[in-house]
């Protein structure tokens, strides 16, 4: 893990790294998934389903519990997160679009329904669930065409919606999401373990849950109008209490709250005091960003901590960058001239938006190191094209897939000035 170059008070950006990488370990697919199956043992043969960005390391914790006892395993996952390990003749893995859906999105979902709908009847399913789900995987209702669900997705990502009422949306057009594929099971057993990557920790949101009933279905205000006549084709989602959910039973083995708690103990480890804030932030990119600047500015020395996922409203032509450089820059305008502050904002998945970095680190110089670039911080803002700015600035950070899916986390680290 570094940032793409690494500007002035190394140390300390090292420092403040090797805390994130703490609370990714704490989290990542393999350890979670074999944790939990240590501690529950399941006995038998098992038919592996794992679907998300963390698909590939969930899918090699089965495999490191369960070994020979797999029947067969399907794997569907992001471009580039696959795992060479993960072979026939007992794994198939699909890679496919995200976070827009793509043609294999739509051949994965087959690949899906086909998997579940031939396995016999007494073979019980463990199915592995992470973020990117919902755009990795889809199976469209009649009627509705791949350049509808492009479209839908694009506007998802551009519309400023948290993640559970973008799901609610995604969950009313589809023959997966919303507790759809429940109904492919036939009653057969089902053990479904999550990696969360929402507020809450709600099952229900989680890669718009193809396995668990749908709840607060309730859609958004403001659609377009092309939204709203795609919805009117819809048919009803599954309701709470019906048989097919009887048998499934649902875990969530990592999440925000504990990356956030591995990254209190290492800060502490090295000696740092902690300030923790418990829950998970949302909104506006921006205004979030201003507020855990300023608490920093003016709150005492410390690592903070922050876990949630923020939103940015993208202009008509966005540039580079994703809602954690977003969030990063407009912090790094907040502490520009200081001289004792970190600020990082970052995924956990290692991508923001439709970028490769994980995020950014920023510092009181961020502002003046890209405007001697020739960029401006505010420009790069207003224009969504934060990547840019940050790429000038040399305080992009660069992971690649890190094997899980907790939302974002941002790490402030504040020093005595001396």
């Amino acid at each position: 893990m570094r940032p793409t170059s690494i500007p002035s008070i190394t140390s300390q950006r090292q420092t403040i790294l090797s805390i994130y990488q703490a609370a990714l370990r704490s989290v990542e697919g393999e350890q979670a998934v074999s944790r939990y199956l240590a501690q529950h043992p399941l006995l038998g043969e098992w038919a592996v389903v794992a679907v998300g960005k963390a698909a590939a390391s969930m899918a090699q914790g089965a495999q490191h519990s369960l070994g020979d006892r797999i029947r067969s395993g399907l794997v569907i996952t992001k471009y580039g997160h696959s795992d060479p390990r993960l072979s026939p003749p007992c794994w198939r893995v699909v890679e496919s679009g995200h976070p827009v859906p793509d043609g294999n999105s739509l051949a994965a979902g087959e690949a899906l329904l086909a998997f579940v709908d031939t396995l016999p009847d007494e073979v019980p399913l463990l199915f592995l669930l992470s973020g990117g789900a919902s755009a990795l995987v889809e199976a469209l209702p009649e009627g509705m065409t791949l350049p509808e669900l492009e479209q839908l997705n694009n506007w998802l990502l551009g519309s400023g919606l948290a993640i559970g009422q973008m799901n609610t949306i995604r969950k009313h057009l589809s023959r997966l999401k919303g507790g759809r594929l429940a109904r492919h099971l036939r009653g057969r057993r089902c053990l479904q373990l999550l990696i969360s990557d929402v507020p809450g920790d709600d099952p229900a949101s989680i890669g718009s849950a193809p396995l668990y009933p749908p709840e607060g279905t309730t859609l958004p205000p403001g659609m377009p109008v092309w939204l709203q006549q795609l919805l009117e084709r819809s048919v009803p989602l599954p309701a709470v209490g019906e048989p097919d959910f009887a048998r499934i039973e649902t875990h969530i083995i990592a999440s925000n709250t504990l990356a956030r708690k591995a990254a209190a103990t290492a800060a502490r480890a090295m000696g740092l005091g902690v300030i923790d804030h418990p829950g998970h932030y949302q909104g506006s990119a921006e205004r979030v960003a201003e507020e855990f600047a300023d608490e920093m500015v003016q709150g005492e020395p410390g690592v903070y901590l922050w876990g949630g996922e923020s939103s940015v409203e993208l202009p008509p032509n966005p540039g580079c960058g994703g809602r954690n450089q977003h969030l990063a820059l407009a912090a790094a305008r907040r502490l520009a001239g200081t001289e004792n502050c970190l600020f990082l904002a970052a995924g956990t998945d290692g991508s923001d938006g439709s970028t490769e970095e994980a995020g950014a680190l920023v510092d009181g110089s961020t502002v003046e190191r890209g405007g001697q670039e020739g960029l401006s911080a505010e420009r790069a803002l207003h224009h969504a094209d934060s990547g840019t700015f940050l790429e000038a600035s040399g305080d992009l950070v660069e992971t690649g897939p890190t094997g899980t899916n907790v939302m974002d986390l941002v790490i402030g680290w504040k020093w005595d000035a001396d």
